[in-house]
């Protein structure tokens, strides 16, 4: 079976997103080019990692260039987006594997997101033959996600990206874990309810 490669060179519009009450939520990288939308499913913690290390991928090309590059700095307002994922969400796969890199003849941002995919393996080498061979670009490989971003258009993702993972249920003053509405069983309190 051949590799399904999502190609989007540029998006109109790519966000991370979720779907669900804090708590509950699914959360989605979404890309769209014209009447073409692709979903995919990842972890928050992917979410709050592609984010973090997106930023610092860019601060790094500015200093590099010397300010030269066609990065801004900070995520310009106008593109800023808070509208939610476009409807219908339907999820082309889970995300295993992602990959950032920098095009500096182009000066675009390429983000991979590659399926997530079960290895069978003896041995630890046998596991990481596995691996080597999956990381590979060909044409037998899992679904993937490619995106191309222009240095704002990371800087835009990443502050949404990471706005979104910091809208979930607030911390507990005591011991930091989640506040459910419920109110949760607080280590710090010996496991008294302690409310919202």
């Amino acid at each position: 079976m051949s590799r399904q490669v999502f190609l989007y060179d540029p998006p109109d519009r790519f966000v991370a997103g979720t779907v669900g009450l804090p708590g509950r939520r699914t959360f989605f990288l979404q890309a769209v080019a014209g009447s073409r939308v692709t979903s995919v499913a990842l972890e928050k913690t992917q979410v709050a990692a592609l984010a973090e290390r997106m930023d610092e991928l860019l601060d790094e090309v500015v200093r590099r260039s010397g300010g030269n590059a066609a990065v801004p700095a900070v995520a310009p307002a106008e593109n800023s987006d808070t509208r939610p994922l476009d409807s219908p969400v339907e999820e082309e796969f889970r995300v295993g594997t992602m990959a950032l890199a920098w095009d500096g003849e182009e000066q675009r941002m390429i983000v991979e997101a590659q399926a997530l995919v079960e290895l069978d393996a003896d041995s630890e080498e046998d596991l990481a033959e596995a691996e080597e061979r999956l990381l590979q670009d060909d044409e037998n490989g899992p679904p993937m996600l490619r995106v191309r971003l222009t240095g704002a258009q990371a800087r835009a993702f990443a502050k949404r990206a990471l706005d979104v993972v910091n809208a979930g249920r607030p911390p507990c003053p005591l011991c930091s874990l989640p506040l459910d509405p419920e109110g949760h069983v607080c280590p710090r309190q010996n496991g008294y309810r302690r409310g919202a």
